[in-house]
């Protein structure tokens, strides 16, 4: 941990939480903050500008200060230690603390009174929201615990709770700023965050006016129907973004407008007249050009909607997949990634614009590439650990794609045994063997002196075949609980068939041959040694 030697909230403290990842920004880092989206982080980050605070904001950001202060000195007075606002550092992650002991192991982190809030502090059951930034403090400093404390700065309203390091957690959050680094990398310079779209509809046409007396007496029905066709001909039908749908929407109240006015004025000169047949045939064709307008619109919009909500689920689901086969090109193609869950359609539900959609979308997305870049380098250090505790000993782990998917530690403890009880398994295999070959060392030894003393001659019998598994020599030796060497070995018969390394291997199968070839060479110098 680095200490910083700024204070909270000067130009200094500005530019040093602008090149660093910090506590505060985790929860909208990881999806999970009520004030801001990952997308909106990320165009942050990109940019250097932040919101600007407005005085009502100013205002409850000075109230919030007041009230931690006071609450520092309460805490200090009840926990009997002095408290410290602290800026620190690990790496590109920072932390801004409300306080901090002088043994450096218990933080103190403030927010300002509200029922909802108090209420989760008492059940000491944190929302994603504070905790993500009580778990950064943790990281960064290496301290014990934090005294999460929610208050208005008065005894009467203070309520605390002491939060430790869930686990789990941290490596998720470190993933997670590993994954927003990278996105922040490739992203572009954003545009300005879009405005509410407010929809515009065609202008409003001129009031119909229709006199008649028995005939048509005046109207500017000649004038209304160049007006009305003119704006439905140039009405847009492609819909591409927030403003388009808008536009659609407005227009389609627009044309329900332009169809009761003309049913109106309809029904009101029916009742003037009987045999108005060219006004009735403008005011039909008119109502009709703007019914089918309407109509198409709303299919039209409903329906490219749902292409581009479909667009955005299937190329946030394209994008993981490719994430998860580069990581899974990482393994070399020793073993597969796991599933892993994503739910675009889910984290998109219920969202309105197109901007929020694809802010939704992309939250859900770095979140599984979080989750899958977690486990796939869990898989690679179980890869490490198989490399460094199982040279040698392949053949006794075939089940690798589920062993990789372990915790680390009962990895270990899986490799271990499965190694000692094949080297027990091999150790008995040789004291029976030795056991069997006794009768006849004795039957050798009665009969030593009509037996010429002769040279160890080479194993004769035919070689099994090779299955392909290796046995170290080291092995050998740590099995037989004597030490042979490879020169000895050649001299019965066997030749190493590979080195890796340091170690010389042979055959596996060559085991039970290379106990018989002891046995009797053990059998061969009684022979001798009862001669002399």
């Amino acid at each position: 941990m680095k200490i910083h030697d700024v204070t909270q909230g000067t130009l200094e403290w500005h530019v040093l939480r602008s090149s660093h990842f910090t506590a505060s920004e985790a929860p909208a880092m990881m999806g999970a903050s009520k004030y801001m989206t990952r997308a909106e982080l990320l165009r942050q980050k990109k940019t250097g500008l932040s919101p600007e605070v407005t005085p009502a904001k100013q205002e409850l950001f000075d109230r919030g200060h007041a009230a931690e202060e006071a609450a520092r000195e309460i805490l200090a007075a009840r926990i009997g230690e002095d408290l410290y606002p602290v800026t620190c550092s690990r790496g590109n992650l920072l932390a801004s603390l409300d306080g901090m002991d002088m043994a450096e192991k218990v933080l103190f982190e403030h927010k300002l009174w509200n029922e909802k809030l108090a209420a989760q502090v008492r059940a000491e059951q944190l929302e994603a929201h504070y905790y993500w930034q009580l778990e950064q403090q943790l990281l960064v400093t290496g301290a014990d615990k934090v005294i999460f404390v929610c208050s208005d700065g008065t005894e009467e309203h203070f309520v605390s709770m002491d939060y430790y390091a869930v686990p789990g957690r941290a490596e998720a959050l470190a993933a997670g700023w590993e994954q927003f680094a990278a996105d922040l990398e490739e992203q572009e310079a954003p545009a300005a965050k879009p405005v509410e779209k407010i929809g515009r509809a065609p202008e409003m046409l001129p009031a119909i006016h229709v006199e008649v007396t028995g005939m048509v007496k005046h109207s500017n029905l000649d004038q209304f129907r160049t007006l009305a066709l003119e704006a439905i001909k140039n009405i847009n039908t492609d819909l591409q973004d927030d403003q388009d749908f808008a536009d659609a929407e407005k227009t389609m109240k627009w044309c329900t407008d332009v169809e009761t006015r003309l049913s109106a004025t309809k029904s009101h000169i029916m009742g003037q007249a009987q045999d108005i047949d060219a006004v009735i045939r403008t005011l039909d064709e008119v109502n009709e050009e703007a019914r089918q307008v309407r109509l198409r619109l709303d299919r039209l919009v409903k329906n490219r909607k749902q292409e581009i909500r479909d667009k955005i689920v299937l190329d946030a689901n394209d994008a993981f997949r490719k994430h998860l086969a580069d990581l899974e090109a990482s393994f070399g193609g020793r073993v597969r990634m796991p599933a892993v869950g994503i739910d675009v359609a889910g984290a998109i539900k219920g969202k309105k614009t197109i901007t929020s959609l694809r802010d939704s979308a992309d939250a859900e997305l770095a979140r599984a590439k979080v989750d899958a870049s977690t486990i796939a380098t869990s898989i690679k250090n179980n890869l490490a650990t198989l490399n460094d505790l199982a040279e040698g000993y392949d053949f006794l782990f075939h089940d690798i794609q589920q062993l990789v998917l372990k915790d680390g530690e009962d990895l270990q403890a899986v490799i271990s045994h499965r190694i000692n009880e094949h080297k027990e398994l091999e150790a008995k295999k040789l004291s029976e063997q030795l056991a069997a070959s006794q009768p006849v060392a004795a039957a050798v030894v009665q009969t030593a002196a009509a037996t010429e003393a002769a040279a160890v001659q080479p194993v004769k019998q035919q070689p099994p075949a090779d299955d392909g598994q290796r046995i170290k020599l080291g092995d050998i030796n740590s099995t037989l609980g004597f030490t042979v060497t490879a020169e000895f070995l050649r001299s019965l018969g066997f030749d190493a068939v590979d080195r890796k390394g340091n170690a010389v291997l042979y055959r596996s199968s060559d085991w039970p041959r290379i106990c018989g070839a002891l046995v009797q060479h053990i059998n061969s110098v009684a022979t001798q040694k009862a001669a002399a």
